[in-house]
């Protein structure tokens, strides 16, 4: 079972416009047109059009590797003042407890870098519930890029049939559904109900708990996931 972080086993509290409107600040020092980018799209998007405007101007890969590092060092600000000021989703420690008794096998896949990621981990003891963690450190495309849940996947050693995706956005949704992975809607985040499933939840619940029942009805009735793909 593969959880998100922010939104879905810690509360999402990050400043995520304030971040967004300094990345785009530090862009436009740097030459990029400000009419490039938006505050409704994330700084990973902002990066994707930075990556295509470097490369067609001629640009090396190693200066966009060193931009993009200079962006990232700015959202790590603020993700390390939001894992600052987190708290666990109700419920959630239960869960992954029940979850582990079940002997399953558990990864975390975020967006977050490692800095942020470790430290909530550590804070909230969560780390040895999962047997996978991976970053957007870890992968050269983050969610919902599909490279980033196949690393997870790689990781816990199962197949896309055999998984279940747990989020809050429809980044994690998009991740699920591009594999064929049973995606899980989680409404303790930034995403409406009609936007999970626009964007591929198989299913929705309104607290980690739903998720032991979920799976209790799974490994007894196998038709269950059928029933909701």
């Amino acid at each position: 079972m593969v959880f998100d972080l922010d939104g879905t086993v810690v509360a999402f509290n990050l400043d995520y416009r304030s971040a967004r409107a300094e990345v785009i600040g530090y862009l436009a020092a740097q030459g990029f047109p400000r009419s490039l980018f938006s505050l409704n799209e994330s700084v990973f998007e902002m990066l994707k059009k930075v990556e295509v405007s470097m490369r067609n101007s001629g640009k090396s890969e190693e200066d966009f590797l060193r931009l993009r590092e200079a962006v990232l060092a700015i959202l790590e600000k603020y993700e390390t003042e939001s894992a600052n000021s987190t708290s666990l989703v109700p419920g959630v420690l239960e869960t992954l407890k029940a979850l582990k008794d079940m002997k399953l096998r558990l990864a975390l896949f975020t967006v977050n870098g490692e800095k942020s990621a470790s430290y909530i981990l550590d804070a909230f003891h969560l780390r040895h519930f999962f047997d996978a963690v991976v970053t957007r450190d870890s992968v050269l495309r983050v969610k919902p890029n599909p490279l980033h849940l196949q690393a997870v996947l790689k990781a816990l050693r199962v197949k896309p049939e055999e998984a279940v995706v747990v989020g809050d956005s429809v980044w994690d949704m998009k991740s699920a559904r591009e594999l064929g992975v049973f995606a899980v809607g989680a409404l303790s985040g930034v995403s409406s109900p009609e936007e999970l499933t626009r964007a591929g939840a198989n299913c929705l619940i309104s607290s980690p708990i739903d998720l032991i029942t979920l799976i209790e009805r799974m490994n007894n009735e196998p038709s269950v996931k059928k029933e909701t793909s």
